[in-house]
């Protein structure tokens, strides 16, 4: 074996060679660099590809990236060595998908405590972040060790280009403005969509450090065309608008473009949007770490006018898989289960299988667009860490979200109280506002009826005015767990 530096970092020749033939590989696939190759399509050649195409990219990386990873990344040379594995053993994408078990958070978490401050998880060294670093993000809904992730201008470049396939899919074009609705922090979306806008020269406003109201100003003011923000604060900034008399759907907003939490997976929030502005709904789907440029991206045919909606997923730079969520076994096409992501595009983070935990059913038929990728349909509805379980009986939060939504006169605004009763029985209390308030007595029956068909389990609803739960001015913590634990 090398030997390690004070860093844990491997110091061969070796590292060097599998590096310099890694990127070698993601360049020879990157089509259409700085422009769209045609209106419908930003690389017509990859994102039309044939599945054949499609899998002999996949395999020729898989190839590629598993000797830098061993070289490169200490974290993953001891969990080859634990497995009994070598480089060699990991060809292409059925050899990883037969012999490496799946990655979590809780392993790369051990990692972060045990090699503070950045972890080993990551091929990004002292030495290539001090030549070509780029920014460091943070992931995100974690009370662990933080796990940080230091990406470099490679990275960044292939950012820009992956991110612009998904905008140009979106239907941003030139003459479009975006509003970006972000404090730009540690957290990816934001800035992957910033070196996207660069990379297709659209012009944006930046959001961050202003209140609502200056918010709805810039709207009002400048015109711009798509609002980029989370789901919990389009609606937001909607009623803020009209409380100043101003009509969200007679703005310029032709797009709502959404991330961070669940969106047009949830019929009655996706609907009360486009409704409220007067415009289509898109979003991004992905993870700071495994996915953080477009992991999933909606497209002209992803809101059909019967059937479910969907998402595609970006298959020359990543392989997409579901698993059992209790065995992390993987799962054939069309059945639900767990997303796990190999990310195929990253000098800095290419990790293998990682538990992104979504729950989501694929579908790689031809869509509708004309792109061949696969389609997570019904889009990604919840994440298994944020599954609440109340006696056994297991929901995520956007469940309950689109029943509330779904009920006229409801507020924008929703939350959910677990607590332990004095028999220490577990309750939930679904806390919502309604224009009806205080004789709102057949609302809270409506919900906890319709709740309990969808759930299978009783819930108690407290209806309240409007105005009553503080509002969301980035991503919504729906769920307040005050349980009696142990």
């Amino acid at each position: 074996m090398e030997a390690l530096d004070d860093a844990g970092t491997l110091m061969s020749s070796r590292a060097e060679e599998t590096r310099r033939a890694w990127l070698a590989v993601i360049e020879r696939h990157r089509h259409d660099r700085d422009a769209a190759g045609s209106e419908r399509y930003w690389s017509p050649r990859l994102d039309c590809a044939s599945r054949d195409e499609i899998r002999a990219i996949q395999d020729e990386k898989v190839a590629a990236v598993v000797p830098f990873l061993y070289e490169n990344s200490p974290f993953y040379r001891r969990r080859f060595d634990r497995l009994a594995l070598g480089p060699s053993d990991i060809r292409n994408v059925d050899d990883l998908v037969a012999k490496w078990p799946v990655l979590d958070r809780a392993e790369m978490a051990e990692d972060a405590r045990e090699h503070p401050p950045y972890g080993t998880y990551t091929a990004m060294t002292d030495a290539v972040w001090a030549e070509r670093g780029w920014m460091m993000f943070s992931s995100s809904g974690t009370t662990d060790m933080p796990r940080v992730f230091r990406y470099s201008h490679v990275d960044r470049e292939l950012w820009a280009w992956a991110n612009a396939r998904a905008l140009h899919a979106m239907d941003l074009r030139r003459g479009d403005t975006v509003f970006v609705i972000s404090g730009l922090g540690p957290h990816v979306w934001a800035w992957a969509v910033h070196s996207a806008l660069m990379k297709m020269r659209l012009p944006w406003l930046s959001g961050g450090g202003m209140d609502a109201k200056a918010r709805a100003t810039v709207v009002l003011r400048y015109r711009p065309t798509i609002l980029l923000c989370t789901p919990s604060y389009a609606l937001y900034l909607a009623r803020v608008m009209q409380e100043m008399g101003a009509d969200p759907r007679t703005t310029s907003i032709r797009t709502v473009f959404v991330g961070g939490e669940p969106g047009v997976s949830v019929a009655a929030t996706r609907e009360r949007l486009q409704e409220l502005w007067g415009a289509r709904l898109v979003e991004f789907y992905g993870c700071t770490e495994a996915a953080p440029h477009a992991g999933g991206f909606s497209c002209p045919a992803s809101q059909p006018v019967q059937g479910p909606v969907s998402a595609h997923l970006l298959e020359d730079v990543q392989v997409w898989e579901t698993v059992d969520p209790a065995s992390h076994a993987a799962l054939p096409e069309g059945r639900r289960g767990l997303t796990v992501c190999t990310n195929l595009h990253s000098e800095s983070s290419p990790q293998l299988r990682f538990l992104v935990g979504d729950y989501a059913t694929y579908d790689r038929s031809i869509c509708a667009c004309g792109r061949t990728h696969v389609r997570a349909i019904g889009s990604f509805a919840g994440r298994a860490d944020d599954l609440v379980n109340l006696r056994g009986i297991k929901m995520v939060p956007s469940l309950i979200e689109d029943v509330v939504r779904g009920v006229a006169g409801t507020g924008d605004e929703f939350e959910i109280v677990l607590t332990t009763n004095p028999d220490g029985l577990d309750i939930m209390t679904v806390r919502i506002e309604h224009v009806e308030f205080p004789r709102a007595d057949h609302v809270a029956r409506a919900v906890a009826d319709e709740i309990r068909t969808r759930c299978e389990v009783r819930v108690d609803v407290e209806v309240l005015g409007p105005g009553t739960l503080p509002k969301t001015e980035f991503k919504a913590a729906r769920v307040k767990d005050h349980r009696k634990k142990g």
